[in-house]
């Protein structure tokens, strides 16, 4: 596994970039890029499971290790969603569970830089490479729109 990193400025302040990540109705927008009929099922706040999800209902199990609104946004990937229901254990996911995505949001020159740093499995590291670009590009758009 290893930790890659995605960066972009976007001029908008960090309370606008926030609230487009995790909005309910923009959160499905910026990544529909991984998978067309994304959706996040939490409550947002911090020691919450989260359900990352396709349209078919498939997907990841999350959990919120730490939350600074505004600032940072941090997810332990704990394993998977299959046809409704959870597989924490399989040999599958074993191999990337307690992986992390991290998202910082600062301030410079009155702008909002977003890093955002996550761990990938081998496997994936070239869709991920392909496809963070785009959804950040995608989430710039929305915010700055």
């Amino acid at each position: 596994m290893e930790r890659r990193t995605f960066k972009t400025t976007i001029d908008a302040p960090r309370e606008t970039v926030w609230n487009i990540l995790w909005g309910d109705t923009t959160y499905p927008q910026w990544t529909a890029v991984f998978s067309e009929g994304s959706r996040a099922e939490t409550d947002w706040q911090e020691g919450s499971k989260v359900l990352f999800l396709n349209e078919k209902g498939e997907g990841m199990v999350s959990r919120i290790e730490t939350s600074i609104p505004n600032e940072y946004m941090s997810f332990k990937h704990l394993g998977e969603v299959n046809h409704g229901a959870e597989d924490l254990y399989s040999d599958r996911v074993r191999e990337w569970a307690g992986s992390m995505e991290n998202y910082t949001l600062k301030t410079v020159d009155g702008k909002t830089e977003l890093t955002v740093e996550i761990d990938i499995v081998d496997d994936h590291i070239d869709y991920f490479e392909k496809t963070w670009p785009p959804a950040l590009e995608k989430l710039k758009e929305l915010a700055e729109g």
